[in-house]
């Protein structure tokens, strides 16, 4: 039985507005299309795809399954099936405490780069060292993220409501604003060859990477291992179809993804006249390299504008998801109510986000395992936890509980079609896949394999 102060969904549009929101953030939209022109282009595209409907698709059903079945957050949830095992609830309820304080720096980085743009700024962004001339001072990176961990705040404190509010509210305008930026940007001259790269997929770019990027992405894209799924899951009225929800959530997350690749990597290309190694540069091509190119389009000044407004609506949804995945096991843990969870959310977030910030700066001598503080917490969480937490979740499911808890769990809003990939995945693929995952990551984090 749920708890009244939790809340819930007003219905199917207002949950999958807001997983959604949570699914389609930094990780589609600037994550999505580099990974995809490093590891392969067009082949990339659609071993994520496969992977998504199959691997991706398994791992959502089942942690939104627990979340409804339970009412409660990751912790209590796993507490509640089986208390022996609640310790690998722990694993899934901190993963998202560490991942938004760090995130709500990014999105500070977002709505700087906004206000240059909407000033007239674009030749300003362009130029060489405006990143790290930036991102190294003290206050300025500080006071953005604060303002973004505040508009984060406003919408949760207003509980489930406020969330499927903002969802319904800023989902149609993303979507709305992608297509005409991805519209604007492969009709740029020399962006065929773009589209070509994205598109077509070639069998001399797959590469064993191929897959465990694919695969790391899938995680971050659809919000797997973080704690979200588990509370929405538990916001979820008994009667709205899960299955046909998630199928749609998969086809939100994927179209936004596949838009995020026309916006991006054709408008690059046009820029570096079909060189995709710039696309590849990693993390630096949303703040270095997209500046440059947006300053030599015609319009450069309206269109970075709207770019950036629309990736801050991308991280705003999923910092929300993320911050509330946090509040809810506070809520549930400690019996404590919503706006005092939240109080206690921001000063964690200010907490780690403040060194996260000045990692790039003054304290950018403080190396935990050779890496930058913000690189450092996103290692911890995206290579190491939240694989260790679907590793839980797999064997939780599988040995545990069983699948046929899911299973039964799921047919009392739908037909279950894709029952026998569910349990084939979660039973023997899913922990192979993860493991692989897993290990890679940490390898190539220590240079132990270089790919």
């Amino acid at each position: 039985m749920k708890e009244h102060h939790r809340g819930s969904f007003s219905g199917k549009i207002g949950y999958i507005m807001a997983v959604a929101g949570s699914a389609v953030g930094l990780g589609n939209i600037w994550r999505f299309p580099y990974l995809t022109a490093k590891y392969g282009g067009g082949i990339f595209l659609l071993v994520y795809i496969i992977l998504a409907i199959t691997f991706g698709y398994t791992l959502v059903m089942a942690e939104t399954a627990i979340g409804r079945k339970t009412g409660k957050s990751a912790i209590a949830a796993f507490g509640d099936l089986s208390k022996k095992h609640k310790w690998m609830g722990f694993i899934n309820g901190i993963i998202p405490m560490l991942i938004v304080p760090y995130y709500c720096v990014i999105g500070g980085w977002v709505l700087k780069y906004f206000s240059v743009f909407i000033k007239g700024g674009a030749d300003t962004a362009a130029e060489d060292g405006f990143f790290t001339g930036y991102v190294s001072q003290v206050n300025a990176p500080i006071i953005w993220t604060i303002v973004f961990i505040a508009a984060v705040l406003v919408f949760v404190a207003f509980g489930v409501k406020g969330i499927e509010r903002a969802s319904k509210f800023l989902m149609p305008i993303l979507a709305l604003l992608s297509v005409i930026i991805a519209i604007y940007s492969v009709t740029r001259p020399g962006a065929v060859e773009g589209l070509k790269y994205y598109l077509i997929p070639n069998v001399k770019n797959f590469s064993v990477m191929t897959v465990v990027a694919a695969l790391g992405q899938m995680f971050y894209s659809l919000s797997i291992a973080m704690g979200v799924l588990f509370a929405y899951g538990s916001y979820m009225d008994k009667k709205i179809d899960m299955e046909a929800s998630v199928k749609q959530i998969e086809i939100f997350d994927m179209g936004i993804a596949f838009i995020a690749g026309l916006m991006i990597i054709p408008a690059v290309f046009s820029f570096s006249g079909g060189d995709p190694s710039i696309l590849g540069a990693g993390p630096s091509l949303m703040f270095v390299t997209l500046p440059k190119v947006f300053a030599s389009m015609p319009f450069g000044n309206v269109i970075g504008g709207i770019f950036f407004i629309l990736v801050f609506f991308a991280a705003l949804t999923s910092a929300i998801s993320l911050m509330e995945a946090s509040i809810s096991v506070f809520m549930d843990q400690f019996r404590l109510k919503r706006r005092l969870s939240c109080v206690l959310m921001a000063v964690i977030t200010i907490a780690i986000g403040i060194p996260c910030s000045l990692g790039f700066g003054i304290w950018g001598h403080i190396a935990p395992l050779g890496l930058g503080i913000l690189d450092f917490f996103d290692f911890l969480t995206n290579s190491v936890l939240m694989p260790i937490a679907a590793l839980c979740t797999c064997y939780f499911v599988s040995r545990i509980i069983g699948v046929k808890t899911i299973i039964d769990e799921v047919k009392i809003s739908s037909a279950f079609k894709r029952e026998k990939l569910f349990t084939v995945v979660i039973k023997y693929i899913a922990p192979i896949c993860i493991l692989a995952i897993l290990l890679s990551s940490v390898l190539s984090t220590f240079g132990v394999l270089k790919f």
